[in-house]
């Protein structure tokens, strides 16, 4: 494997720059965004219906796996070296974070060290 380890980063796009990263997704225009939803508002990817509803989205699944497929194709190059995936959504509570979890849990299904932070989920809801 050449792929050392993988850091997966989820961040909100309101609360800055994005992160250094090797290959950053960006969710905020091509899948819901919980956060019109005042029940899911105030929730975070640490709550269960707001994974439910990030992961109920049409093609978000789709994606998560074609961003494994991205990774896959980096540990095939000949470089021994550490990869960072960026998962980004406009506040980092809901989309983002749901998106990293789910890759890394799939990533360290192949025994790589696979090292998830939120960068954004605890901060305050961004009034939009």
């Amino acid at each position: 494997m050449s792929v050392t380890d993988i850091r997966v980063v989820s961040f909100g796009y309101l609360h800055g720059a994005p992160p250094e990263a090797h290959l950053t997704l960006d969710l905020r225009r091509h899948f819901r965004d919980p956060h019109v939803d005042p029940a899911l508002r105030h929730q975070t990817a640490n709550d269960l219906p707001v994974r439910q509803a990030v992961l109920g989205t049409p093609g978000i699944r789709e994606a998560i796996v074609a961003a494994a497929l991205v990774v896959d194709a980096f540990d095939a190059g000949p470089a021994d070296a550490p990869l960072t995936v960026a998962v980004g959504c406009a506040g980092g509570r809901h989309r983002a974070a749901t998106v990293a979890m789910a890759l890394a849990r799939r990533l360290g299904k192949t025994g790589t060290t696979v090292r998830l932070t939120h960068r954004d989920l605890d901060k305050p809801v961004v009034d939009r």
